[in-house]
């Protein structure tokens, strides 16, 4: 070989490989990581001590539901084997995995993939996909995607569940977003979490974390059981009332610290805090963000045949199959037109499933029908799960829409008689739509129910898009006529407005609705729940209004319920007023994140139903003459 070619090859290698860089960065992470307790010892094997709020910048809300929390919520069926959160998992005591994905053309890393000893694998995605709409499922770990910024690695997650900032009952809300910035230096590995929370915390909450590479660390797997460990009655959910908790001081006591430094708040986190007063007052929650919902019929695939259509009023679920369509609940009779387009548009992508080749002979032609399928068939049932109109003043259009087949004694279908869709219901709900309250309209003909039950539950005589269907009342909770709707395969339930996520429970008391009611419905959907691992997932629960939502969401919203219930119960029990327990704020710590002071059902309306069906205000009844002796 020419030695002066040769030369000339080894200088422009040498020359390429050195002046070679990638378009963007790529620093591995991939590895066992072992956590450092150099740094917030309390939070990671024994958990802070009550009280301790120092150096969060809180919320009255925020504050006031820690002085609330008893740690014996934790025994509850729903909370054993719940995970940390991923804003929270980085000051655990557990050891870190991370691996990662490669493109193998590109062969960039386009995923990390975290996981925890006592965590679900969370995945961190660099391949530019976006963000699940925002009423799609909330998890533990949220939703994750990455960018480098030189070396280091920038995350943002979304969709988290709601969690704690600390393990003494500060709560971090389900409206909180989490950016992330990963830094390794040689074998150690920095990890910056940046909290921003538009319900608890006043400024965003920042930490960080040190972990060092482990070669010979392993992840064991942590199992874990549900079991009942404290024997008490159904439904109870341990809290403490407000001002009752007697163990707000200890911590501050216990360690000489001036109390008012301890009750946490952005104030107190800065050089010009005095002790002995604050220097200026908390900064007031600030009313959680709400997302503008784009105009029209939003569609989110739920499982299998079963979606969401959001934007109709109450949500829509549906079951979309060759069987036809159910609806449970049919929105507003204004959007009708848009939930039809939304059907159809989903009826359609039944016929553009490719379906698999199938045995070719020499009579018949696997080719010629492969890309073509029977008509679906159409809207044959409607669920209503209230007569509110919001979820069934649609009835009448998509009804007329529908087609209900029948055969024995009555030929044809009674389509040709102009009967659509049959509309099934409690018959409470038909009795409300004939009989209507003053002030309200009686419902068309063919807006009405065509099948009515009366019973505890009611079964859908066939499967339906491979599913039993089972319609269950609830009574006395939203109204007296609700209904829970289960689709049995998908493990889905169709809560109606026994659930929402966006309000406190809208209780009607002039139809049958009463606070019991509601946490009753609440613990009969925890009650039908499996979760598939680390209360997270399994079943899916589709709420009357707001996003979709697993067992642990709905446990969530129970506990609010019942802890605000027992709070106004303790006040109804001392016999006070309507005005003066709306003046005690019964509802306050969770005000940002579900209250309201105007609209169609506000925080005074809340508490005065809560009042109202727990018996406030009630004379109590004379008590009897003493019976007469005989003469």
């Amino acid at each position: 070989m020419n030695p002066v070619r040769s030369a000339v090859s080894v200088v422009l290698f040498l020359v390429i490989a050195c002046t070679a860089v990638p378009a963007s960065a790529q620093v591995d992470f991939s590895g066992e990581w072992a956590p450092r307790f150099w740094e917030d010892q309390p939070e990671r094997v024994p958990g802070p001590e009550l009280g301790d709020y120092l150096g969060i910048p809180i919320s009255e809300a925020a504050r006031q539901r820690a002085d609330t929390w008893d740690a014996s919520i934790q025994t509850l069926p729903e909370w054993q084997c719940r995970p940390h959160s991923a804003d929270y998992i980085w000051r655990g005591p557990s050891n870190l995995r991370i691996s990662k994905e490669v493109d193998p053309v590109s062969r960039e890393i386009t995923a990390f993939h975290a996981e925890w000893l006592r965590s679900v694998d969370r995945a961190i995605y660099l391949d530019g996909r976006p963000h699940p709409p925002a009423d799609a499922l909330h998890t533990w770990a949220g939703f994750s995607t990455a960018k480098w910024d030189g070396d280091m690695l920038t995350v943002t997650v979304t969709h988290l569940k709601e969690g704690y900032l600390r393990r003494n009952g500060l709560p971090r809300s389900d409206k909180a977003t989490l950016t992330e910035h990963w830094i390794r230096n040689g074998d150690i590995l920095t990890v910056m979490t940046i909290v921003t929370d538009p319900v608890y915390l006043t400024e965003p909450f920042v930490r960080t974390t040190d972990y060092e590479l482990d070669l010979r660390q392993n992840v064991p797997p942590y199992p874990c059981g549900v079991v009942q460990e404290v024997d008490r009655k159904k439904g109870d959910v341990p809290s403490w009332l407000p001002g009752t908790n007697p163990y707000t001081t200890e911590f501050a006591t216990r360690h000489k610290i001036a109390a008012d430094a301890t009750r946490g708040g952005a104030d107190t986190m800065y050089p010009d805090f005095v002790a002995k007063g604050r220097t200026s007052p908390i900064v007031p929650p600030s009313a959680p963000v709400t997302a503008t919902s784009p105009p029209g019929i939003q569609i989110l695939p739920v499982r299998g045949n079963v979606y969401m259509l959001l934007g109709a009023g109450g949500n829509i679920t549906a079951s979309i199959g060759r069987d036809g369509v159910l609806m449970v609940d049919a929105g507003r009779a204004q959007m009708t037109d848009q939930v039809l387009a939304a059907i159809r548009q989903l009826q359609n992508d039944l016929d553009l499933r490719d379906r698999p080749l199938g045995s070719g002979a020499e009579t018949r032609s696997s080719v010629a029908s492969r890309n073509t399928e029977p008509p679906a068939k159409p809207i044959r049932y409607i669920v209503d799960t209230s007569a509110d109109p919001d979820h069934a003043g649609g009835n009448e259009k998509i009804r007329a829409a529908g087609r209900t087949f029948t055969g024995g004694n009555v030929a044809g279908n009674i389509a040709d008689a102009g009967e659509g869709a049959a509309i099934l219901a409690h018959e409470n709900v038909l009795q409300r739509l004939l009989e209507p309250e003053a002030g309200e309209q009686k419902a068309p003909s063919d807006a009405q129910p065509t099948d009515t039950y009366y019973t505890d539950s009611m079964k859908l005589s066939h499967f339906f898009n491979g599913e039993g269907i089972q319609v269950i009342h609830q009574p006395s909770a939203h109204t007296e006529g609700d209904s829970l709707v289960w689709f049995r395969g998908s493990d889905i339930i169709a809560a109606g407005d026994i659930y929402s996520t966006v309000s406190y429970p809208v209780i009607d008391v002039k139809h049958g609705g009463t606070i019991n009611g509601v946490i009753d419905g609440l613990n009969r959907i925890l009650d039908l729940s499996v979760a598939e691992f680390r209360t997270e997932g399994g079943t899916l629960v589709i709420p009357g209004h707001g996003r979709l939502s697993d067992s642990a969401d709905v446990a969530y919203y129970r506990d609010m319920v019942t802890i605000i219930r027992d709070r106004v119960q303790a006040m109804v029990e001392k016999s006070m007023t309507l005005e003066q327990v709306k003046a005690a704020h019964p509802t306050s710590d969770y005000e940002p994140r579900y209250g309201a002071s105007s609209g169609a059902w506000t925080t005074d309306m809340f508490v005065e139903a809560v009042y109202t069906t727990l018996g406030g205000g009630k004379k109590p009844a004379p008590a009897p003459a003493p019976a007469r002796g005989r003469k």
